[in-house]
């Protein structure tokens, strides 16, 4: 793949003379959805996918973007003191939305350069495509510039230019999977401290799938920012009596003592899931550590009810991948992952099952909703990083 978008590279600006390459990866996050920012643990998986870049630096200040994934919309131009502005052009805003958080912490960019984008993650999928390039722009700047930048720092950086330049009020957990992944290990993450450990997945016989629904999700026009609000209000709600910072501080007993005073329905139900899928998410780990696949399965489809039902962030075609898959012989386990409306569900199935679940559920799905499901068995990779 190296070679590939270096060649892209080619064909769009000219030559390959001085460039450079980087990668990040997209994620997974395998239990423990919608938590992160609700003070939680989340397990998520850096991928073997992911989005690469070609980068050039110049003698002026000019900067043009351009990605092989956006190639209609050609060559944006731009300059070192407007490329923070650079709100509206579609996928340009994350890029510039980083380099607008780097320069307001002192990390400006000192040269032009030519950058292309190219990735393979499949956009709307929900396995945070969004995230890597916000991951991979902030590494390069660091490297190029001699900034040395810590891993978790870039992936704050991340986080906050989503969040304060393109609205979206995400957690920690898509671009600390991107920057910190390690292959054949997931990141037990607690988003309220950042305090994390890597666990081993060690899944002999057994497989990956993430299955795209093709519904392609767009979380800043979804109910995601209300969600959270939601959740916010739950816990102001709570400190009537408690004095909390977030609903992942409670334990389910506490959670089912004090649950009394959110006096909105709504909000009890948004509450319930951030508490009950942060114990699922500690339990799975537990679990996994015990070589308990069975258990982690089933937290894994407890989550995905959870995510239907009290968080309302599931959608018919997710729905029906879940169940179509929980029937087949083989599976151990199936959710929904990512913000939802949309996007892919990640199962762990038997290898040896694997063309036959596939097949099943895809005709199945083609049945019920009238176009395909797209699989993926994936691997698990590292995270951000110079190729």
């Amino acid at each position: 793949m190296k070679e590939k978008v270096r060649e892209l590279f080619g064909k769009v600006y000219g030559d390959t003379e001085g460039s450079s390459v980087y990668f990040a990866p997209g994620r997974v996050n395998l239990i423990g959805e919608h938590t992160d920012y609700n003070g939680g643990h989340v397990f998520p998986c850096a991928l073997t996918i992911g989005t690469y870049a070609v980068v050039r630096l110049r003698d002026d200040d000019i900067i043009r973007l351009y990605s092989e994934n956006f190639a209609g919309d050609g060559i944006v131009t731009t300059n070192i003191a407007e490329c923070t502005s650079l709100r509206n052009p579609g996928w340009c805003s994350y890029p510039a939305g980083v380099m607008w958080t780097m320069t307001e912490r002192g990390y400006s960019v000192k040269k032009g350069m030519d950058i292309l984008y190219y990735g393979d993650i499949p956009p709307g999928a929900g396995l945070s495509s969004s995230a890597s390039i916000e991951v991979l722009t902030g590494y390069m700047i660091s490297d190029l510039f001699g900034y040395n930048i810590d891993k978790v720092d870039i992936a704050l950086i991340g986080q906050y230019s989503e969040n304060n330049y393109n609205g979206m009020n995400c957690g920690i957990m898509d671009q600390f999977a991107s920057a910190m992944g390690k292959e054949d290990h997931a990141m037990f993450l607690d988003a309220a401290t950042l305090e994390y450990e890597y666990a081993p997945i060690k899944l002999a016989g057994k497989k990956i799938v993430i299955m795209n629904t093709n519904k392609k999700h767009s979380l800043c026009d979804s109910e995601y920012n209300t969600r959270r609000r939601e959740c916010e209000q739950a816990l102001e709600m709570l400190n009537g009596r408690l004095n909390i910072k977030t609903l992942g501080e409670l334990t389910i007993e506490e959670y089912e003592s004090n649950k009394e005073l959110i006096t909105d329905s709504v909000c009890e139900k948004r509450a319930r899931h951030a508490v009950y899928e942060n114990s699922r998410t500690i339990e799975a780990v537990k679990a996994l550590k015990a070589n308990d696949i069975e258990l982690f399965g089933k937290l894994m489809k407890e989550s995905h009810i959870s995510l239907r039902d009290d968080y309302e962030v599931s959608c018919r075609e997710l729905d029906i991948l879940m169940e179509e898959t929980d029937k087949c012989d083989g599976v151990y386990g199936v959710r929904m992952t990512g913000g939802g409306f949309g996007g892919c569900c990640v199962s762990i199935i038997d290898e040896e099952k694997e063309k036959e679940i596939i097949e099943k559920v895809g005709k199945a799905y083609i049945d019920k909703v009238g176009y395909a499901a797209d699989f993926y068995v994936v691997s698990i990779g590292d995270g951000v990083r110079k190729l």
